[in-house]
């Protein structure tokens, strides 16, 4: 641990305080006229930076370096110090071993003009033109100084840079006083902020939403997201002082580079914790509908989004904050992602029969559906797969994009749910109580609670081989396969108590062999009532008897 100390400590001892770009002191030349020259894009960086250095202080040689038209000779230097605080504050790090030496320089990447950039990304304004054999700051970048400098120190930090130093200029550490008081204050103040934001969000923001009936939300889910929105300012504190502080370029630029990544993490972690948010939002709305298929819908959306910020959040990291050209691997990323495709283009279908799922919604989670082999109820929808739980107990997982291209029979879209039997009655029943019988079945459909009244058929309507046919044509408005089966056992219950009340019997396949009757021997044929006054009278019986104790029980 003393160890790493001493070497940080030695880092900064060796800096020169104020010369915030690198100059490579094996390339300076002995000779005093060469710092004064502007033959070449190399001997004018060379000029302009040498005799800004805490150690060769002289503004008015680098002055020299700029283009200017009509300024005075103090606004031509302070345009040079700002010049070289616009450079110190993007954190823009500059070696002269990569500096051209060639008099006739063209860049080749911009017009094939005789100019050099020193960093496209950040400073694309500022670069050295050559014009009547010299190669000076052009006149755009004259021009734009003030702006930069204004845009590099913002909201009246650029008076800071002429306030601090007046703190004193002793040495400490290879660092000036003021910069360690800078330093100083600059952490006093992240660590002020970082309480008063934490002060406010969980005394303020919170009680406040705990107020109007909003705790838990706020806490579980609107909390994490003010915190971590928090940091993000105090990263943007820092990232605004830290330019103040004139520290060396080789810290400056490496701070900046962590700062300007951490910034669109934090962002990134911002949107990953609000996809929570609006989630949960979509799961409520879903809560309200009759559909469950967006019940399943919503964990995949969420997942869905999430990892659309995280790949959104790290190509920005990289590309904003790291600085890396992601051009090239998005390009090999294309190509890869067509061979990908072609490789894997069944679980393409899969996923996009998913959507199509998802859309036209031909079925929802709970729903009975009848496909090919496939015949159960639908437990998941996933984005390749769908799962279904057979009548065997056993799970079925369907491809989405065969079920996208299948025909499906839902049968848990049904609005009512058909019951058709057939009653036969025996051959030996009379027409008066086979319409007595009729007239019974009709009224036990009217009186069930579950039974479609406006449309059932219940006729005398077929003469079979060995039984009279009654045909039982009626319609459950049930929501389940569990309510229909109770909705049929009530139905059949109160058919064969009508049957025995009436005296009808119910025929099936058999062979009856008549023989003539001896005396004192009774024939196995029941004996009906003629009068079919009898039969409307048990029926009425029945009607008293047994719905109206079906009524009172409901």
């Amino acid at each position: 641990m003393r160890f790493n100390l001493l070497i940080v400590l030695s880092f900064f001892i060796l800096q020169t305080t104020s010369a915030q770009v690198l100059l490579d002191e094996n390339q300076i030349p002995i000779a005093p006229e060469e710092l004064h020259s502007f033959t070449s894009p190399y001997s004018t960086t060379l000029t302009f930076f040498y005799n800004l250095r805490e150690d060769n202080y002289d503004p008015k040689i680098a002055a020299e370096a700029l283009r200017l038209t009509d300024q005075a000779p103090a606004e031509a230097e302070r345009l040079a110090v700002q010049l070289k605080q616009i450079f110190d504050g993007n954190g823009v790090y500059v070696k002269l071993n990569n500096i051209p030496n060639d008099p006739n320089y063209i860049d080749s990447l911009h017009n094939n003009q005789a100019r050099f950039f020193f960093d496209v990304r950040l400073l694309p304004g500022v670069y050295l033109e050559k014009k009547d054999g010299e190669w000076k700051f052009s006149d755009f970048t004259v021009d734009q100084i003030r702006d930069l400098h204004q845009e590099t120190y913002p909201y009246g930090t650029d008076k800071l840079l002429n306030v601090l130093p007046k703190l004193g200029n002793e040495v400490y550490l290879g660092l000036h006083f003021w910069q360690l008081a800078g330093l100083f204050f600059l952490i006093l103040l992240l660590f002020l902020s970082h309480k008063v934001i934490t002060l406010v969000l969980d005394k303020g923001f919170l009680y406040a939403l705990n107020r109007f009936g909003y705790g838990y939300i706020g806490e579980t889910y609107l909390l994490p997201v003010a915190k971590i929105t928090s940091i993000y300012f105090i990263i943007l504190l820092t990232t605004l002082f830290i330019k103040i502080l004139q520290l060396p370029i080789e810290v400056v630029s490496w701070v900046l580079l962590l700062l300007n990544a951490a910034k669109p993490f934090v962002v990134t972690i911002v949107f990953y914790k609000i996809v929570d948010i609006v989630a949960m939002y979509f799961a409520k709305l879903a809560e309200k509908t009759e559909s469950t298929l967006d019940d399943q819908l919503v964990p995949l959306l969420r997942k869905t989004l999430k990892a659309f910020v995280v790949i959104i959040g790290t190509l920005y990291v990289l590309k904003e904050g790291l600085q890396v050209d992601i051009v090239p691997f998005l390009t090999g990323l294309s190509i890869g992602g067509l061979a990908f495709a072609l490789a894997a283009q069944d679980t393409i279908k899969n996923f996009f029969g998913s959507i199509m799922i998802f859309i036209d919604k031909p079925f929802q989670v709970g729903d009975w559906i009848t496909s090919g082999d496939v015949d159960g109820t639908v437990e998941e929808v996933g984005f390749r797969s769908t799962r279904v739980r057979t009548f065997r107990n056993s799970v079925m997982y369907i491809p989405n994009g065969k079920i996208a291209d299948a025909t499906i029979d839902n049968h848990g879209l049904r609005q009512y749910r058909r019951f058709y039997t057939t009653l036969t009655v025996t051959y030996d029943t009379p027409p008066h109580l086979v319409q007595a019988f009729v007239d019974g079945l009709r009224k036990i459909v009217e009186n069930h609670p579950d039974t479609r009244k406006d449309y059932y058929n219940i006729y005398f309507n077929n003469l079979s081989a060995y039984s009279q046919d009654v045909m039982f044509y009626v319609f459950f408005e049930v929501p389940n396969w569990t309510e229909e089966l109770r909705s049929r056992h009530e139905l059949l219950i109160s058919i064969v108590t009508l049957a025995n009340q009436l005296g009808v019997r119910f025929a099936f396949p058999t062979q009856t062999l008549h023989m003539e009757s001896f005396p004192e021997k009774k024939t196995l044929v029941p004996e009906y009532n003629s009068d079919a006054k009898s039969y409307q009278a048990k029926l009425q019986e029945f009607l008293n008897n047994e719905l109206t104790k079906k009524d009172d029980v409901n």
